[in-house]
């Protein structure tokens, strides 16, 4: 049963943020900013000019009182400290910003927008570095824990990319079409009517695993192996469309929300563990030797069937609503799972311990 934080927004809220030190965030339609206490009590409001959407919010790792929010074309930074008019703002994006990022050492911050543009600024010269670019929608960017200068993105165009500030290209690109759409692939026509479209990226602690959600309700892992990313392991997480992943500090924990109103917990820890291991055996690449062995004896859709089927939720939260956004933290010593959706108010659940 969920814990209802209620009365800091009058709209729908979009998306979340926790900082280092357990501060809650919470973004709205209309520029309504919300700071929530560790009991779910509104601690700080605060009305964005320009009345656009909060469309997402990151506190800075090494300075958590420090808080950029995305509204419209702009990213603002607020002191949370003295919720009030913006400390600074910036006017790089051309469109609607979809999702920030800030890199470990709090250099960069990364901003994709709704043209497929990444503008990435240096947070000392509060200058652009780079512009990065997908060809349509950039929904998801996110910096690599323990690699400052490299960041992972994905979008509507179906591509996922890996990007160093060193380069304006990426260093390596995948699109989730072309990878489900082998020519005897039986997943060919239900792709076609229900293409990949990617929403979400998150990337695991250790700085080399990372997940994406995509439109067809899958969720691809994949591992950074130098200046590429090969797939880890992929499983049908949701009935719909999968609108969030994200990381858990734990070992390879994940957490999904999708457009069926579930919220998943995940643990992969087993499959990329293997991987480790062994890496001539990871999850895809066993995927693909056992359809290869089977395409001639007609095989090949219980084979695929059978490695999606293999992955099993850890937990299930039947939520109810489409969801917006989701993220973790700990209260009072126990794991929470914060849930934004189409309402005004915040849902957490318990998680279980590992």
């Amino acid at each position: 049963m969920a814990v209802k934080w209620m009365g800091g927004h009058s709209s729908s809220i979009l998306c979340l943020a926790v900082s280092t030190e357990g501060l809650v965030a919470s973004g709205a339609e209309g520029g309504e900013l919300t700071l929530w206490d560790a009991g779910g009590t509104p601690a700080g409001r605060l009305q964005l000019p320009g009345a656009d959407d909060v469309t997402s919010l990151v506190f800075a790792p090494l300075r958590p009182t420090r808080l950029y929010s995305s509204h419209g074309e702009t990213i603002s930074l607020l002191d949370v400290r003295s919720l009030k008019e913006p400390v600074e703002s910036f006017h790089v994006n051309e469109e609607e910003i979809n999702c920030l990022s800030v890199n470990e050492s709090d250099s960069f911050l990364a901003a994709a927008d709704d043209s497929g543009t990444i503008q990435v600024i240096d947070l000392e010269s509060k200058k652009v570095r780079r512009a990065l670019r997908h060809s349509n929608i950039c929904s998801s960017v996110a910096f690599r824990p323990q690699r400052p200068q490299s960041l992972v993105s994905c979008g509507l165009d179906m591509q996922v990319m890996l990007w160093n500030l060193q380069k304006a290209r990426p260093l390596w690109t995948t699109n989730l079409q072309e990878c489900e759409m082998g020519e005897d692939s039986p997943q060919s026509a239900g792709q076609f009517f229900n293409p990949p479209l990617a929403h979400s990226l998150s990337v695991a602690s250790c700085g080399n695993i990372f997940g994406c959600g995509a439109q067809d309700g899958k969720v691809r892992i994949f591992r950074v192996t130098s200046t590429k990313f090969e797939g880890e392991l992929e499983f049908q997480a949701h009935s719909l469309g999968v609108s969030q992943v994200l990381f858990m500090p734990e070992a390879y924990w994940l957490l999904t929300g999708g457009n069926d109103g579930k919220v998943l917990l995940w643990d992969i820890s087993s499959d990329v563990g293997k991987q480790q291991k062994s890496p001539a055996k990871s999850p895809l690449r066993r995927k693909a030797q056992a359809t290869a062995s089977t395409k001639k004896d007609g095989n090949l859709h219980k084979v695929a069937s059978s490695q999606h089927a293999r992955v099993l939720p850890k937990l299930t939260i039947e939520h109810g609503e489409k969801v917006n956004w989701i993220s973790y933290t700990e209260i009072k010593g126990s794991k929470r799972v914060l849930v934004a959706d189409q309402t005004s108010s915040v849902s957490v659940y318990p998680l279980p311990e590992p």
